[in-house]
């Protein structure tokens, strides 16, 4: 199943305007990790009493060596969630944050079932969670790697849309 054919339906917290833009500038990319503790007892709060495995975005080995953490995880402070993902490339050429919105459609798919844990979601549902949607091409392609694992049912979840 293509991640343009897939039924996908994502809720977000908050709009993703100037002031959530410039938040995800001083979090992510100037790398201000206590800044994760603004959002993460709302996010706490909405996903605790959730039935679905929570699976979050995960970031490249380059950019966990140069930013020292993944956004998404910092965001789901004290909930359990699941490795499910992985990164293929070790290096991106070019941060998404950087492409346009065509750019960001064309994208192929970045991400791989991490092998150990890819039981932890059949017959399961399950809940991507990542930081921002944008064109929705991210968390679409993980939607996809959910389903052909098994996943019972796959929504999203994101801070700011």
């Amino acid at each position: 199943m293509k991640s343009s054919e897939l039924v996908f339906e994502n809720a977000a917290l908050y709009a993703y305007n100037p002031f959530m833009k410039d938040f995800m500038k001083r979090y992510k990319f100037n790398g201000d990790y206590r800044l994760r503790q603004v959002f993460s007892g709302q996010i706490r709060q909405r996903l605790k009493k959730i039935n679905e495995v929570i699976v979050p975005i995960p970031v490249s080995i380059d950019t966990m060596a140069t930013r020292g953490f993944n956004q998404v995880t910092g965001l789901l402070d004290n909930l359990e969630y699941a490795d499910v993902l992985k990164v293929k490339a070790e290096k991106k050429a070019v941060r998404q944050s950087e492409k346009n919105r065509r750019e960001r459609m064309a994208l192929n798919q970045p991400f791989e079932l991490n092998q150990f844990e890819k039981n932890s979601i059949q017959n399961k549902a399950v809940l991507i969670v990542d930081d921002v949607y944008t064109t929705g091409t991210t968390i679409r392609h993980a939607a996809t790697l959910m389903h052909e694992a098994g996943a019972t049912s796959v929504r999203g979840f994101t801070l700011a849309r």
